[in-house]
C-alpha cells in the first residue's frame, strides 16, 4: 500500500515550481495558490516522487500523461474561476487538473472515456475534501448535458474541431478553453459563448497534447 507524505522537501519544490510559473508569465494568484497547495506527486506513480515538481508532462496510465504544470496553470487562469463556477472537464486524466480547479472553489464535472482511468477515480485520495468533484465515465464530445449549462468547460486533450454539443452545454457569456489540433502543434483557444448561440474566439500560444477521441474506451 502506497503511502502519502507531503514533506517540508515536497512543499519547498512547489514553492520552486510556483517560481518558475511566474517566470513563464502565470499572474493568477489563486491559480498559483492552489499550485502550491496541491502535492502533485501523489497524482504520479511513486517512481516519480523526486522529479514530480518539474515543469514537465509524465506518464500514467492508458497511454495519458500528466500535463506539465504551466499547461494547467495556462488553462487555468484562462478559464478565470470564480467561486462556485460549474465547470465541465473533458479528460479526467490523473485528476491533477481537476483538483486544482475544486480547490479554487469550483463544482467540477470530469468525463474521463478511458476505463482504466475512470476506475482509479474510485480510489481518489481526497475524495472526503473535495465533494464538489463529480466522475463521469463517457464520451467527452457528447459532455454531460443533464448537467448544464456550465458556466466553464475546460478540454485537455487536442481537438479537431469545436464539439459542437459542448458549445450547447455552455452558459451564455461562459468560457470554454480548448487546445485545437493544427496539425504539427495544437493553438490554445479561448471561446465565449454569444447569447445568439455562436461565439467568439480568442487564440494564444501552441501546446503538445494528446488527441481528444471519441467513444469510450474499455
Amino acid at each position: 500500500m502506497r503511502k502519502y507524505e507531503d514533506t517540508y522537501r515536497h512543499k519547498g519544490l512547489r514553492k520552486k515550481l510556483i517560481d518558475v510559473l511566474r517566470d513563464k508569465g502565470i499572474t493568477d494568484e489563486n491559480v498559483l495558490k492552489a499550485i502550491n497547495t496541491i502535492p502533485r506527486h501523489y497524482f504520479l506513480d511513486s517512481a516519480f516522487d523526486e522529479i514530480a515538481y518539474e515543469d514537465r508532462a509524465f506518464p500514467i496510465a492508458a497511454e495519458q500523461t500528466i500535463s506539465q504544470p504551466y499547461t494547467v496553470a495556462y488553462q487555468t487562469q484562462l478559464l478565470q474561476i470564480k467561486p462556485f463556477d460549474k465547470v465541465l472537464e473533458i479528460g479526467t486524466g490523473s485528476i491533477y487538473q481537476a483538483t486544482v480547479l475544486v480547490e479554487m472553489g469550483a463544482k467540477v464535472f470530469t468525463i474521463e472515456r478511458q476505463k482504466e482511468l475512470f476506475d482509479k477515480t474510485k480510489h481518489f485520495i481526497f475524495k472526503k475534501e473535495y465533494p464538489n468533484l463529480k466522475f463521469f465515465y463517457g464520451d467527452g464530445y457528447e459532455g454531460l448535458p443533464t448537467y448544464g449549462p456550465f458556466d466553464k468547460i475546460i478540454i485537455t486533450a487536442a481537438a479537431p474541431f469545436i464539439p459542437p454539443k459542448l458549445i450547447e452545454q455552455l452558459k451564455v457569456g461562459g468560457f470554454m478553453v480548448v487546445p485545437v489540433d493544427e496539425g504539427a502543434h495544437q493553438r490554445m483557444v479561448r471561446l465565449t459563448k454569444s447569447a445568439d448561440g455562436g461565439y467568439t474566439e480568442e487564440t494564444f500560444e501552441n501546446f503538445s497534447f494528446v488527441p481528444m477521441l471519441t467513444g469510450k474506451n474499455g
